[in-house]
């Protein structure tokens, strides 16, 4: 591919990589109210808010194997129809239950589109490149992580819940659209080079020599796709990397969970609502400085960063008590699981193989999502069952745990990096 058609590629895909995450992240902070102003118990409102990651963490292993095996166009173009059809569940609901369907037809959209997305860029770009690629890539999920929820607010104090559904309707169709403009459709490592192969033959002279060649690459072709067509649930290469990123994001989502009523019971004079606007601007600013440090220094240069920002960020949350202390804090988590979450997945791809980057970023999603959901869980937990002053000190124990993670399976990320 020529240099310029390859750049257009990538900036199409980070492109649709934005709409596809903004669209459920406008949903989010609305569904479970939503649910509740339809009908629905306080019970039924956890069960709808949990949902769509409930089911992205049990599809993402099917989804990583069909993004190793089919081309990232079609899997990308299948999970946007089902994010579309979700968000149409969602504007005509007239129940709950169409809500929890809805939710999870979501979630197998979601799935498909994070692992596959994520893939697609990582193949096109050149290996010594995959760090700071994949730093744009996390970027771009931050920046509609940060956007959407307030564009969704503010739809939703204006015209109500539909309405705000109907912009999320248009994100998804958004990924589409876009997509249909990206060249390189991302054929599975295997289809492509027997392509190439078969192409190569195609210039040979005699006709005979042709058909021979080609019938062994077939052979050859199948005999591999025969070994290796098993489905596998997990990369065991890529495992530590995920348990690492699942420890980074349980305080993560333990605050953004409970930050709002943390504030509260501590009577803390602070305005909890500028805290996650500021760490995606932070978090953005991060990763344009820091992006050609993403392909030169080692993975345990970032987790030992990482993790000195992520402690001082829980140390800040704990003794917040006014808005330049949570700011600050704001700015060391986004050095912490911010920065955290794009070295993991992108040394999660090259652990494994360009052609088992599927698989490897679907088991990186599955550390996400275990983190995700365990964040609130713990949180919950932390909550109802200790004095609130310990809620921050007792998550602060995730950070050595990922430490030891990585220490017990240094050497062998080592080599295999």
């Amino acid at each position: 591919m020529k240099k310029s058609s390859y750049s257009k590629d990538i900036i199409l895909v980070l492109t649709a990589s934005f709409f596809y995450m903004a669209s459920p992240m406008l949903v989010t902070p609305l569904i479970t109210g939503f649910t509740e102003s339809i009908g629905g118990s306080a019970g039924l409102m956890g069960i709808v808010g949990g949902m769509m990651n409930l089911c992205s963490l049990v599809c993402r292993p099917l989804a990583g194997n069909l993004a190793d095996r089919i081309s990232k166009y079609r899997l990308s173009l299948i999970g946007a129809v089902l994010m579309t059809a979700a968000c149409g569940g969602y504007i005509a609901a007239p129940n709950a239950l169409i809500v929890v369907v809805s939710r999870i037809i979501n979630g197998v959209g979601f799935a498909c589109c994070s692992v596959c997305m994520a893939t697609w860029v990582s193949n096109m770009l050149p290996r010594n490149k995959i760090g700071s690629g994949m730093g744009f890539y996390g970027m771009m999920n931050a920046l509609a992580m940060a956007v959407a929820p307030a564009i969704g607010v503010s739809a939703f104090q204006r015209f109500g819940y539909r309405i705000s559904f109907c912009i999320a309707l248009v994100f998804s169709i958004a990924v589409m659209i876009v997509i249909q403009f990206v060249g390189d459709k991302g054929e599975p490592e295997k289809a492509a080079d027997m392509k190439a192969g078969l192409k190569e033959q195609e210039q040979e002279s005699d006709a005979g020599l042709i058909m021979e060649n080609a019938a062994g690459l077939i052979r050859k072709s199948g005999k591999q796709l025969r070994k290796e067509n098993g489905i596998q649930l997990v990369d065991v290469r890529v495992l530590p990397i995920a348990l690492i990123i699942m420890l980074f994001a349980i305080p993560y989502c333990a605050t953004q969970s409970f930050l709002v009523t943390y504030a509260s019971v501590r009577e803390i004079n602070v305005t909890v609502s500028f805290f996650f606007p500021s760490y995606a601007v932070i978090l953005l600013l991060l990763r344009l400085v820091l992006k050609n440090y993403f392909d030169k220094l080692p993975f345990k240069v970032f987790l030992a960063g990482s993790s000195a920002c992520m402690l001082l960020a829980i140390l800040c949350l704990t003794v917040m008590n006014s808005n330049i202390v949570m700011f600050t804090g704001a700015f060391f988590l986004a050095g912490g699981y911010g920065i955290m979450s794009s070295v993991c997945q992108s040394t999660a791809m090259l652990l494994a193989g360009k052609e088992n980057r599927g698989l490897a970023n679907s088991t990186y999603y599955i550390g996400l999502d275990l983190g995700m959901a365990l964040g609130p869980m713990i949180g919950g937990a932390l909550y109802g069952g200790l004095d609130i002053r310990w809620f921050y000190p007792v998550l602060m124990l995730t950070v050595p745990l990922a430490v030891l993670v990585y220490l017990a399976a240094g050497k062998q990320l080592r080599q295999k990096q």
